[in-house]
């Protein structure tokens, strides 16, 4: 029995000590509840008269807390600015009794880099119950990199000017480049080539490379004189009125996909409502759906439509916007109308830009009533009086003729413009 009873006792107290090792176990596994407390949060905002906070950190280990060398004290920090660009900062730490010393700057590496991120340092007073947030700039972090006193300390900075400095076209540059996609980046790259002959280098022995340029002077005065004219682009020697104004150079080849909602209405819809149309327009679609050619049908109906765009995209920019405001112009064509008629910050056509918008208006009306226009209509529909607008044909090359009661402006071949009369400068 006492046998029996020993070996029971000293089978039982393995279990008792498995189970006192459970309990251990769950005391450990829970973690002691952090400390909670209310504080009142206090933003502070940048001062202009005072300098913002700077954080610098260093990635090679060193630990400003302990006293470093000699051991005469903790290290000192010192905060520089350029004096003739006042963004540029300088941090430097000196630990005592060290030959070396750690700089950062913001105008080079990952503080230039980062200039877009936003930080925040918070401050907590447990006895005052309260926590201040400071906002802190990217290019307010400096990386504080170790440099030997006396041959490193100062150094160079780079003789271009730094992200803080950079023009806003070359800041959205440089951001899509580091953030952008693999498109916006391509589409940067490309006009980034346009603009190379902006750059200085790039006029190096410009003289010796025009000398082998062979120059086509009538090509040139053509497109001088389409500058000075004002209007489209056009062939002054071509020998039908088809050609005189170039088609292809008005609506381009990727826009004829945009330009087909009028004959789409057309083959769907027999009684459509052609309301929000100009006069011009509504005034010929009979004339459209009696084509028998589907190709020419097309092709008329586009230029009705480029027209339409074109109208409401001038009453969108001037005073007559209510007549255009819920009128949709395809991207493509938005796009280009705002870079070649030079829409202004305040929205508004400048004068001379008005003017070629017309002469555009007016050509196609040309191509649409086979070069023989009745132009009462498109004056109407410009918000014109007959006369500017006959003058308007007129400096296109047009020759105004009268049968019975209405005006006709027609283009003859090879195009004859009007002198251009130069204003006389007031002394």
């Amino acid at each position: 029995m006492d046998s029996e009873g020993e070996d029971t006792t000293h089978q039982l107290e393995p279990l008792q000590k498995k189970e006192k090792k459970k309990k251990n176990k769950k005391k450990k596994d829970n973690p002691p509840e952090p400390e909670q407390i209310e504080v009142d949060v206090e933003v502070v905002r940048e001062n202009p008269n005072k300098t913002p906070p700077v954080i610098g950190y260093f990635p090679s280990g060193f630990d400003p807390q302990k006293n470093y060398g000699d051991g005469s004290g903790p290290a000192s920090f010192q905060v520089y600015r350029h004096r003739s660009m006042p963004k540029r900062l300088q941090l430097v730490v000196r630990p005592q009794g060290s030959p070396v010393e750690f700089v950062g700057n913001s105008y080079s590496g990952e503080a230039a880099a980062g200039h877009r991120s936003m930080y925040a340092l918070g401050v907590l007073d447990k006895e005052s119950r309260t926590l201040k947030i400071v906002p802190i700039a990217g290019n307010k972090i400096f990386r504080l990199e170790p440099k030997v006193k006396g041959l490193e300390a100062v150094d160079t900075e780079p003789a271009t000017s730094t992200m803080e400095e950079l023009t806003p076209q070359q800041k959205a540059v440089q951001t899509t480049a580091m953030w952008g996609t693999k498109k916006e980046i391509e589409k940067a790259k490309k006009k980034q080539a346009l603009k190379q002959d902006e750059n200085p280098d790039a006029q190096k022995n410009l003289d010796v490379k025009m000398k082998n340029v062979v120059v086509n002077k009538k090509a040139l005065e053509s497109t001088e004189a389409h500058i000075s004219r004002n209007v489209p682009p056009y062939d002054a020697s071509a020998t039908a009125p088809q050609e005189a104004y170039v088609l292809d150079k008005i609506i381009l080849k990727g826009e004829w996909d945009h330009l087909q909602d009028i004959y789409n209405i057309i083959q769907h819809e027999e009684e459509a409502d052609f309301g929000a149309y100009p006069t011009f327009v509504r005034n010929r679609i009979g004339r459209l759906r009696k084509m028998k050619d589907e190709s020419e049908k097309k092709k008329l109906s586009c230029i009705f439509s480029y027209i339409n765009h074109l109208i409401k995209f001038k009453d969108q920019h001037s005073f007559n916007v209510f007549s255009a405001k819920g009128h949709k112009i395809p991207n493509i064509l938005r796009h280009k109308f705002s870079t070649m008629f030079a829409v202004s910050e305040s929205k508004r056509l400048p004068p001379e830009k008005i003017n070629l918008l017309i002469s555009y208006v007016l050509v196609l009306t040309l191509f649409s009533d086979e070069f023989r226009t009745d132009y009462t209509d498109i004056a109407k529909d410009l918000s014109m009086s007959a006369m500017p607008v006959r003058q308007l044909y007129e400096h296109l090359g047009c020759k105004i003729s009268r049968q019975k009661d209405m005006w006709f402006a027609t283009l003859p071949v090879p195009l004859k413009f009007p002198d251009l009369r130069q204003r006389k400068r007031k002394r």
